[in-house]
């Protein structure tokens, strides 16, 4: 399997959020022909696509779960790839569970519907290590069996299943990558819906104790978004359909250890407050990537490196 990027229309739902706007840019740097975006704003963010928009980019502020509204873009932009990061916030099945879970089912329909009918060529999905749950082996690879503690990993699970029975049946060109946990730039920081390294960045900034739910011991395989695209857009041109892959940069660190960090780099002498565990929180994400590295090369930065980069960015824009 052979595709290439440069010279098609692609569209990218989910694309204002924080992995898909890194990668709309990266795919204007391509030369892509045309780069489309559909975000219904519930975590994305026009400002994370300024530049994009500059140069070209086109933005719909509207829901993948409205099939016509899909199929209108679809069409109305002659649309040949389609890469899948549209979702809700893992911390928000933890308050609207349901709506969590059919998110990713109802994007997942439409798409395999609008490409079973022929309206675009290729799917590239962004599923989630949070499929796995906690590590029943360790490291974990793509055979690791589907174990999802929250609905949202529940939804991602079935729109995976999904994904492979379309292929299987219609012989779709549509595949899976699998990204483990991403940090960076654009991640949202506020909120009940934020990631856990820039809410402790966000806090830290504002003199706030950082905090911790359990004991901190729950381990992460953390992986600089660049390094998730930059492995996205190189898989791309060499998946076979139907197939999935883990990208990670074997990078697992205890929640503690990355707060402890983050610290330590901010020159924060507080103390972390600790909360009650969470229900469902996963204890243990340990992935292999032989996979990967058997399709690309692949060479990531060091997570100190990244909470490095990461925290400047974030100091600018809360500071700014």
């Amino acid at each position: 399997m052979k595709r290439d990027l440069r010279d098609k229309s692609i569209l990218v739902t989910g694309g204002a959020g924080f992995i898909g706007s890194h990668l709309v840019d990266r795919l204007i740097s391509l030369g892509a022909k045309k780069v489309i975006i559909i975000d219904n704003m519930f975590l994305g963010n026009e400002n994370n696509l300024i530049e994009a928009i500059k140069k070209g980019a086109i933005l719909y502020k509207d829901d993948a779960e409205i099939y016509s509204s899909l199929e209108f873009i679809v069409k109305e932009h002659d649309v040949e790839v389609i890469f899948n990061c549209a979702t809700k916030a893992l911390n928000y099945s933890f308050s609207n569970p349901s709506n969590a879970y059919m998110t990713n089912v109802n994007i997942m329909v439409n798409l395999l519907e609008l490409q079973r009918k022929g309206l675009f060529t290729t799917l590239c999905h962004f599923s989630t290590s949070e499929v796995y749950g906690t590590a029943v082996y360790e490291p974990m690879d793509e055979n690791h069996p589907f174990n999802p503690t929250t609905t949202y990993a529940a939804g991602k699970a079935a729109a995976d299943i999904m994904l492979s029975s379309y292929v299987k049946m219609f012989e779709l060109d549509a595949f899976i990558i699998r990204p483990f946990n991403n940090y960076g730039p654009r991640q949202n920081s506020n909120g009940k819906l934020a990631g856990v390294i820039p809410t402790t960045v966000a806090k830290i900034l504002n003199n706030i104790n950082p905090e911790i739910h359990g004991t901190g011991d729950q381990k992460r395989d953390f992986i600089y978004v660049n390094d998730t695209v930059n492995a996205v857009i190189e898989l791309f041109g060499i998946m076979e359909a139907g197939d999935s892959v883990n990208i990670s940069s074997n990078g697992m660190i205890s929640i503690k250890e990355a707060i402890e960090k983050i610290m330590d780099i901010m020159d924060f002498s507080g103390e972390i407050k600790y909360g009650p565990r969470r229900n469902s929180d996963v204890d243990l994400h340990c992935a292999s990537n032989d996979k990967m590295k058997g399709l690309i090369h692949f060479d990531p930065i060091c997570f100190d490196e990244g909470l490095r980069k990461t925290i400047t960015w974030y100091t600018n824009e809360i500071k700014g």
